[in-house]
């Protein structure tokens, strides 16, 4: 019988079985996507990449802004599946078994895996990859916590974790972490490199690049089977135009929260007009730098998280209904591991219980300012400007305003910066996601192994949490196999969220997924689904096109 211990890979076999195909040429100007009526081509409206895209398929190096969607071109070793609990399958791996003690982990390679420029995939390079992370925390942007990797033989790898992993599958599906071509990257300085030549195991090849166009082209040659589609085109966009695009038949396919899709697109032609909500399993939650004052007291933290509105910002957001509980497990995925105190909540504004923690936690608040022993704060809250977070953020900053008097200002950024500055610790609040395999990958980033002194990359822990309790519920969780003991670790940790407050859970993660399946049919379904059809998830991503065909006129 299969175990956590134990993962094969025959469902991955047989998904990749099914045809697949992927092609693009200019929106609505001839392309088989897209309206067009010619080569087989699928256009994809990115939404969260800005206006041009930079030329940079080095996914190791430290530079923040990166090529859009190389999960296309580059693979990891497992893959997420959000279908079945947001449990680890295997992809580039034929299978992967941990030793009794859950600190050695062995990994069958799959033997029919080439890179698109004809070498086989080895062992060798698994190793190689596998061990960039560790020759600079600088390259760790994975989060990896094994300390060695080695070759076993010519189909299987070793990797090795200081203490019990038995729950950290989830950073081998990273994107952050594929599977390159030793003879390409071998030598090459990866802080500066920025492998405009991409060469990957995975199913496109880089045909041309522009600011604001990329095009991919699908292999002939890839170890998981044939495409109908024969390009992916990739053009950056923004919420608000992508729509008119998709109703155009400009754009095949977007991710985008669309408030009234169901009238404003699905409405206007039911057949092919897709409007599809995935849960993610995790939550967008307000961070706290707990490194520094005043944000290191836990009082300040619960007050502020009892005076989000959350109904107000999922409303503005165009997300209803997705309002976050407090323990940042999603109930769609993780109802059965809830603790029943937290299942199924939406934490409501309290202003009068959050007054009563600023006064437990010694604070004062003055001309907008939070005193504290005769220091004075002005908080700054961080938001991604990219994904149009303005009037999110303003909304956090006027309820403080009304409800504790506090004023907070707020410091817009571009993706790409804001995501630098989380991760060094330049921040006072900031909004960002949590999420992974499992309840371990949820809650695994608040372990002190991911903490980085301010000023210092944090992979992971960027709210720089550091708590014995924490650590102790974690290692439980990492540690054993056992379902009693695993489930308890997991309870102790949403209280821990929920009550010590780290980061507070805004509202819930959901890839929000528009498709104008005029030229091409075979989507999944919310209600029927193995893969989710966001592009970020590059197997999944491969999954969905895979099963795509030539819509019948």
């Amino acid at each position: 019988m299969t175990t956590r211990r134990t993962f094969l890979a025959r469902g991955a076999a047989a998904a990749l079985a099914i045809p697949l195909g992927a092609s693009a040429c200019t929106a609505g100007t001839g392309g088989a996507g897209a309206g067009g009526t010619g080569t087989p081509a699928l256009v994809f409206g990115k939404t969260d990449g800005g206006t041009t895209f930079v030329r940079n398929y080095n996914m190791f190096g430290p530079a923040t802004q990166r090529s859009p969607n190389n999960e296309m071109i580059y693979e990891p070793l497992v893959r997420i599946d959000y279908s079945d609990g947001a449990k680890i399958k295997p992809w580039l791996a034929r299978s992967l078994e941990f030793d009794a003690s859950g600190t050695t982990l062995t990994v069958k390679l799959r033997d029919d895996v080439t890179f698109s420029d004809g070498k086989p995939m080895t062992a060798e390079d698994v190793v190689f990859s596998l061990g960039i992370p560790l020759k600079d925390p600088a390259f760790n942007t994975g989060g990896t916590t094994y300390n060695r990797v080695a070759k076993k033989d010519a189909t299987t790898v070793t990797l090795h974790w200081q203490r019990p992993a038995f729950s950290e599958l989830g950073q081998l599906a990273s994107p952050q972490l594929p599977v390159v071509p030793r003879h390409i990257w071998e030598g090459k300085d990866l802080k500066s490199w920025t492998n405009p030549d991409p060469v990957g195991t995975g199913p496109f090849v880089l045909e041309r690049f522009a600011a604001q166009q990329v095009t991919l082209g699908a292999r002939t040659d890839y170890w998981g089977g044939t495409f109908t589609l024969k390009q992916l085109k990739i053009i950056p966009t923004s919420g608000d135009s992508v729509r008119a695009q998709l109703l155009r038949g400009d754009v095949d396919w977007a991710l985008v929260a669309w408030n009234g899709a169901e009238q404003e697109y699905v409405g206007k032609n039911p057949r092919h007009h897709l409007y599809q909500k995935y849960a993610t399993g995790g939550a967008y939650s307000l961070f706290f730098n707990t490194a520094q004052a005043p944000f290191d007291n836990v009082h300040l933290r619960r007050a502020l998280a009892m005076t989000i509105p959350r109904k107000d910002i999922v409303t503005t957001l165009q997300r209803p209904g997705t309002e976050a509980g407090p323990t940042g497990l999603v109930d769609e995925i993780y109802a059965d591991e809830i603790l029943p105190a937290y299942r199924h909540k939406v934490q409501q504004v309290d202003a009068a219980a959050a007054a009563k923690e600023l006064a437990l936690g010694g604070f004062q608040v003055k001309g907008g300012k939070l005193v504290k022993d005769g220091t004075s704060y002005t908080p700054k809250l961080s938001f991604n400007q990219d994904f149009g977070w303005d009037p999110y953020a303003n909304i956090m900053i006027r309820s403080w305003r009304k409800h504790l008097g506090v004023e907070v200002k707020p410091v817009g950024a571009p993706g790409a910066n804001l995501f630098e500055q989380q991760q060094i610790g330049d921040f006072d609040l900031t909004i960002s996601t949590t999420g992974g395999a499992g309840v371990a990958g949820v809650y695994s980033a608040l372990s002190s192994r991911a903490y980085r002194p301010l000023g210092e990359k944090a992979a992971t822990n960027m709210g720089r949490w550091k708590d014995e309790a924490t650590d102790a519920a974690i290692g439980t969780l990492l540690g054993t196999q056992d379902p009693a003991v695993t489930r308890s670790a997991g309870h102790e940790l949403q209280k821990i969220v929920a009550e010590q407050v780290p980061y507070s859970p805004i509202y819930n993660s959901y890839w929000f997924i528009a498709v104008n399946a005029g030229q091409w049919t075979g989507w999944p379904t919310p209600e029927d689904f193995d893969r989710v059809p966001f592009p970020g998830l590059g197997p999944d991503t491969t999954l969905t096109l895979l099963n795509l065909k030539r819509t019948a006129e």
